[in-house]
């Protein structure tokens, strides 16, 4: 008996030893977390680099640059997306690589995440491209009229609406000027308006166009608001359109254009005090806006609740009407609800 159970156990032994050996092969042919996932973790740093080096991605091919720079929020959609990837390959390198987008996209937009907001301000002004499509003008005006902004900008205001513009404005602001189709209505008294030459491409007849008939092409004005606590300077402007195909890319030309010569009629401008309103067709972090944003600031990244995306109005995928200061305080941003635009109106409260 004892006999059989030292066979025994000299048997399973052997079993034990052969098996331990089985399992160390497959062990060492399957690789370790650190080696798992190269490709997701490669993709991980590339996510990173992408964002953080946004700024020296090339423009001149197709205008990749600043179509990155308009989509950059969502590329954070790929940090969960790559996460998830990593978890299921359980790769700890691709972890350990998620880490530089995350910081990279917390420091470009983490503090859009948070509500800056402030309650009061001495004035509310309001941007909305109105649309030339808007099935209902009159409604629109009833809507921004009881947005209660003291200070009212519209874009795209074509001939045929501006008369229901007007009438359904009238009775909440008291003052108002249009200049083609861009048109300011205020609660306080204007004064020095004037239109604001952006260099709009007209294409093949500008050339042509006759200097008087300009004006109603006109894209842009500048007018200053007698408020309490002294003169602001308010500019208004609606850049050129922006477009999407497959043989130009992103086109950019007419609006970067545009966006230069405003950024020297507002770095010109001798009021402390400066407001810009107006649909720029882009978002703050295009670099076709460096000579606007060096001379003012975003409401919505100084006062803002979320990213304020406002268009287009059905599903935002970015703010491209802004509201920009200098020398006021943004105390809140926001996005007023839909009209019959295709854009969202956005509204800011200033102080000094």
């Amino acid at each position: 008996m004892a006999q059989v159970d030292t066979a025994e156990t000299g048997q399973g032994g052997a079993g034990t030893w052969r098996a331990g050996i089985r399992r160390a092969i497959r062990s060492a042919s399957r690789p370790e977390p650190w080696k798992r996932g190269p490709v997701l973790a490669a993709l991980a740093l590339l996510l990173g680099l992408l964002m953080l080096l946004h700024a020296k991605i090339p423009n001149g091919i197709g205008g990749i640059g600043s179509l990155v720079e308009n989509l950059l929020p969502w590329f954070g959609l790929f940090i969960p997306a790559l996460l998830a990837g990593a978890l299921w390959r359980r790769s700890a390198s691709a972890v350990v690589a998620l880490l530089l987008p995350v910081a990279v996209w917390l420091n470009l937009f983490g503090g859009l995440l948070s509500d800056k907001s402030h309650a009061g301000g001495d004035l509310t002004v309001a941007s909305h491209n109105v649309s030339a499509d808007n099935p209902d003008p009159a409604g629109t005006a009833r809507d921004l009229a009881a947005s209660g902004a003291d200070v009212l900008a519209l874009e795209e205001i074509t001939a045929q609406a501006r008369g229901t513009y007007e009438k359904g404005l009238a009775k909440a602001y008291p003052y108002h000027t249009v200049q083609g189709t861009v048109g300011l209505w205020s609660k306080l008294p204007l004064s020095d308006t004037r239109p604001v030459d952006t260099e709009i491409d007209y294409g093949p007849l500008a050339a042509t166009k006759p200097a008087d008939t300009k004006l109603s092409y006109n894209r842009a004005l500048r007018t200053t608001v007698a408020t309490d606590h002294g003169p602001l300077a308010v500019y208004l402007a609606h850049l050129g359109s922006v477009r999407v195909n497959p043989r130009a890319g992103f086109s950019t030309a007419t609006r970067d254009r545009n966006a230069q010569a405003l950024a020297k009629a507002v770095a010109a401008e001798k009021n402390k005090r400066v407001v810009l309103l107006g649909d720029l067709n882009g978002t703050t972090d295009d670099r076709a806006f460096a000579g606007l944003t060096s001379e003012l600031h975003s409401v919505q990244d100084a006062a803002g609740d979320g990213f304020g995306f406002s268009w287009p109005a059905t599903f935002p995928v970015a703010r491209i009407d802004q509201i920009l200061v200098r020398g006021v305080q943004p105390e809140s941003s926001w996005v007023l609800p839909a009209t019959g635009s295709d854009h969202l109106p956005v509204a800011a409260g200033i102080s000094w």
